[in-house]
């Protein structure tokens, strides 16, 4: 499943980014790396998605959060 197929209030493990290099690169200076956890906080109407990584609110469009592939925190 994708970030952007999440709900809201539910927690998850990042998979993998499949994004290009220089995307993936920033999104993992920011903390998104493979097994982080991750708390989706809301899904914009225009696309955006707003979620927790390591006590930071990041928000990243559509198209990104298609890429990035994530598992439900059981």
């Amino acid at each position: 499943m994708t970030l952007s197929e999440g709900q809201i209030g539910q927690f998850y493990f990042v998979k993998e980014l499949k994004l290009e290099h220089t995307a993936k690169q920033r999104l993992e200076a920011l903390g998104l790396i493979d097994g982080t956890k991750v708390e989706l906080l809301n899904q914009n109407h225009n696309g955006a998605i707003v979620f927790k990584v390591r006590g930071t609110r990041l928000a990243i469009g559509k198209k990104i959060a298609d890429a990035i592939f994530v598992e439900e925190v059981a």
